[in-house]
C-alpha cells in the first residue's frame, strides 16, 4: 500500500446507508460502492432486526461513522458518555474513523439543527480542547468537518480561519465536505476555490458530496436531498487535482431517487477519481 492510500481509512467511493435504502441495498448489494457511513447515534445500542440488518452491512463493507450530536462546540458539558458509547460501537463493528460536525446542536436540549460558532479565537481554543478530550477517551485522532452555515454569530475571524485554527491547535483530521464549500461560497460569497486550496492536505481524511436546494440565485440551503449540482462536480474534480484521490462518500438523506440513479453518481465520483490517479502517482 502506498504512503497516499495508508493515510486514508478506506478507499474509493461510498454511500451514505439509510434506513429507507437498507432493505433495496441488501436485495442486491452493489459492487460499486466501497465503504459506508451512518449516523451513530442512528445505531448504538440498536438491536433485533434493525442490529442485524446493520451487522449484514459491516461484515460486508468498510464502515465510517459522522456523528450529529457531540455538539462540540456547545456552552453545556461534553457528552463523554456519549464518547464512550461510540468508541465501544467501533470496536464492535471495526469502524475505521469517526467525523463530527464543527458546530454545536443544543445547550440543554437538542435543536435538532447545526448551529455556526463564533468565528473567534476564545472559540478555537474552547473547541480545541473539547476536541482533544475526545480524541483522548476515543484513543485515536477524530475528524472534523467544514459545516453549512447561515447566520454567522461572530466574523472576528473568516470560516476559514477559524477551521484552520481549530485543526491546528486540536491536532485532529479533516473531513472536507464539497458541497458545504459550494454552499457556503455562494451564501456568504467568498471563493470556492481559495478556500479549497487553503485546506491542508495531511490532514484530510475523506471527503463528502452532497446536493443542495436553490432557494435564490444567492441562497443554497444544503438539504441532502437533491443531486449533486454541477459546481459541487466541478469543485470536487478539482480537489482531486489539488489532493489526488480522496475517499469520497455521496450523502443522500431523503428524497431518494431509484438506486440506479444514486449508484450512477457513485460511478461518477469513482471516474473522476480514476481520472485523477495517474496524476496522484506520479506526484508520488
Amino acid at each position: 500500500m502506498s504512503d497516499h492510500q495508508s493515510k486514508y481509512p478506506v478507499q474509493g467511493a461510498g454511500l451514505g446507508l439509510r434506513r429507507p435504502i437498507a432493505d433495496q441495498l441488501m436485495a442486491d448489494p452493489p459492487d460499486d460502492v466501497d465503504f459506508m457511513e451512518v449516523a451513530p447515534e442512528n445505531w448504538i445500542h440498536v438491536g433485533g432486526k434493525l442490529g442485524k440488518k446493520f451487522r449484514w452491512f459491516t461484515e460486508r463493507y468498510p464502515f465510517l461513522i459522522h456523528g450529529l450530536s457531540l455538539s462540540i462546540g456547545a456552552p453545556s458539558p461534553l457528552n463523554e458518555q456519549l464518547v464512550r458509547d461510540i468508541k465501544d460501537f467501533m470496536a464492535e463493528h471495526n469502524i475505521r474513523m469517526y467525523s463530527e460536525h464543527l458546530s454545536y446542536c443544543g445547550d440543554d436540549g437538542q435543536l435538532y439543527d447545526l448551529m455556526p460558532i463564533p468565528f473567534t479565537e476564545e472559540a478555537v481554543h474552547y473547541v480545541a480542547g473539547r476536541v482533544r478530550r475526545v480524541q483522548d477517551i476515543l484513543e485515536q485522532r477524530m475528524a472534523l468537518e467544514n459545516v453549512s452555515f447561515y447566520a454567522p454569530i461572530d466574523t472576528t475571524m473568516t470560516e476559514k480561519e477559524f477551521l484552520l485554527a481549530v485543526l491546528e491547535e486540536a491536532d485532529c483530521d479533516l473531513m472536507l465536505d464539497i458541497n458545504n464549500i459550494v454552499v457556503n461560497s455562494i451564501n456568504h460569497r467568498y471563493d470556492a476555490q481559495e478556500f479549497l486550496h487553503a485546506m491542508p492536505a495531511e490532514r484530510i481524511r475523506y471527503f463528502h458530496l452532497a446536493g443542495h436546494f436553490v432557494e435564490d440565485e444567492d441562497l443554497r440551503i444544503d438539504t441532502h436531498g437533491n443531486p449533486v449540482d454541477d459546481q459541487a462536480w466541478s469543485l470536487l474534480e478539482e480537489a482531486y487535482g489539488l489532493f489526488g484521490p480522496v475517499p469520497t462518500l455521496l450523502e443522500r438523506d431523503f428524497n431518494f431517487p431509484p438506486m440506479e440513479e444514486l449508484l450512477d453518481e457513485v460511478r461518477r465520483i469513482k471516474q473522476l477519481q480514476l481520472a485523477a490517479a495517474p496524476r496522484d502517482a506520479a506526484n508520488g
